[in-house]
């Protein structure tokens, strides 16, 4: 598309399907996973096998998305966002329907924690960059829009699958859901692309190349020749130039080969290739001597260990403590699934007021999370279970405002290489806290010791996370030393990408 097609598109226009259909693409693919509490009973009655190892399914699913999101990211940035979409549709579904006739929990740990959770990465990637490349002004707002319909999906699908359940067992329920996720596929189709990806502008770059070198052998045959002639002379370059790229293309490969096999042309690639390493591994040091930023990662880190297994757990809890039979019309996964959407806005909301911390913002939702998970266990009813959930939910919705303390911390300019870092330790945290509660339940047989071991690492991080941001600390530094960078905005999409 021309540079003048492509300033109309921002901040509107068609900008607007995108947005309906990057938040249906999100809906689909994320309903299942966010609603994976609902499951997790009918895995246990169906496979018979413990808490621990069924936990690794839902533990997966929402984990390795952020753990492979440089890859997801690579794969939009070099082969665009509608063919990027149209394949995490096919893994979502196929996963989802896969899992319909898993033999045993591992099987169910690859097909439902593995390819889903890789889809919904790749799915997540490509609905953020594609609008953020339509949206400038109002790119939050777009944003907001998108990223609730994981929230909503949640909310919708506990109960959708818990009736699916019912009526057509666990099997059915798969794999209607997994046909019902095959329309990410028909979502893609509405996401027109605005900048070619990079595997295309190489490709062309090659023919072009290739063309060129044809015309200047060709020049003077082709100015001697006949109108008449002319047609069957085009069509024999066009085939002529299509052979030279594919000879080109061959002898490129051949001569590669040649000289990656010699030993100095694999030490200048080794040579190059350690710049850029040694780069990224030097930036990554910076970061990680910044006592706050630390701080923020381990907090990060310690609240998805303890703060993601009550979605998966809480309805057991409430069935095996003999509070509810069976699963409510409105389920607990549902409670924290909107509350978190509510949360997200709310917190938000917040960080943007001029006179609130954001960081202190941030640490107070992780103590808040830690105490409510400490409660947990010495609540006898429903009701007060339906309350927790909510109030976990809601400060579950601190993933919103995360980006902006990495920006206090790090600046603008950091944020894209910081967010990355924060984000594996985000998704290191999330694959391993089910599966450790669901051993300390095989261990002790009882759920009050896992939360109070969730609710305890959850509140460690927020208040040492606290501490460590206290500016008491900065007054014992030398005043040599430069002040923090305060918040900058920007409008730069790839930065508001790799944030989003």
């Amino acid at each position: 598309m021309s540079p003048q097609s492509t300033a109309k598109a921002l901040d509107g226009g068609w900008g607007w399907v995108v947005v309906v259909a990057s938040f249906m693409a999100q809906f689909l693919a994320y309903g299942s996973p966010q609603s994976v509490g609902v499951l997790y009973p009918e895995w246990l009655e169906e496979f018979q096998e413990g808490k621990g190892l069924t936990a690794w399914v839902g533990s997966l699913v929402s984990g390795i998305g952020l753990i492979a999101s440089p890859i997801c990211s690579a794969c939009v940035i070099n082969f665009g966002a509608r063919p990027v979409t149209i394949f995490s549709g096919v893994m979502v579904a196929g996963g989802l329907m896969l899992s319909a006739f898993a033999p045993n929990v591992p099987f169910l740990i690859f097909s439902y924690g593995i390819v889903v959770g890789l889809g919904c990465g790749l799915v997540y990637a490509a609905t953020v960059t594609i609008i953020c490349q339509y949206f400038d002004k109002r790119r939050g707002l777009a944003l907001g829009i998108v990223t609730t319909g994981t929230s909503v999906g949640g909310f919708l699908y506990a109960t959708a699958q818990n009736e699916l359940v019912e009526l057509f067992g666990l099997e059915g329920c798969l794999l209607i859901v997994g046909a019902i996720a095959l329309n990410v596929i028909a979502c893609a189709g509405l996401m027109r692309p605005l900048q070619l990806p990079a595997y295309y502008l190489k490709q062309k770059a090659s023919y072009e190349k290739a063309e060129e070198q044809l015309l200047a052998q060709s020049e003077k045959p082709v100015a001697t020749k006949d109108p008449i002639k002319m047609t069957t002379g085009t069509a024999e370059k066009s085939t002529t130039a299509n052979d030279l790229l594919i000879t080109m293309e061959t002898k490129d490969a051949v001569d590669y080969e040649k000289s990656f096999l010699s030993s100095l042309a694999l030490a200048k690639i080794i040579k190059k290739k350690q710049k850029a390493y040694s780069k990224y591994f030097h930036t990554t040091a910076e970061f990680l001597h910044d006592r706050v930023f630390v701080s923020l990662c381990i907090a990060l880190f310690l609240f998805s260990l303890g703060a993601f297994p009550p979605v998966l757990f809480m309805e057991d809890v409430a069935q095996s403590e003999g509070l509810i039979d069976g699963i409510s019309i409105i389920p607990l996964v549902s409670i924290v699934a909107i509350t978190t959407g509510l949360g997200k806005l709310v917190l938000g909301i917040l960080a943007d007021i001029r006179w609130v911390n954001s960081l202190y913002l941030y640490a107070f939702t992780v103590v808040g999370t830690g105490v409510t998970l400490l409660v947990i266990p010495v609540t006898k009813n429903y009701l007060g279970l339906q309350i927790l959930s909510a109030v976990v939910g809601f400060f579950s919705g601190n993933w919103a405002i995360t980006p902006y303390v990495t920006t206090k911390i790090v600046g603008i300019d950091g944020l894209t290489h910081a967010y990355g870092t924060l984000m594996f330790f985000g998704g290191f945290g999330i694959m391993l806290g089910p599966p450790v509660v669901g051993w300390f339940y095989d261990w002790t047989q009882s759920y009050d010791f896992a939360f109070y071991f969730s609710g305890t690492c959850v509140l460690v991080g927020g208040i040492s996370l606290f501490l460590t941001a206290l500016p008491c600390w900065d007054k014992k530094k030398n005043k040599k030393e430069n002040p923090r960078p305060e918040i900058e905005y920007t409008s730069n999409c790839e930065k508001v990408a790799s944030v989003a």
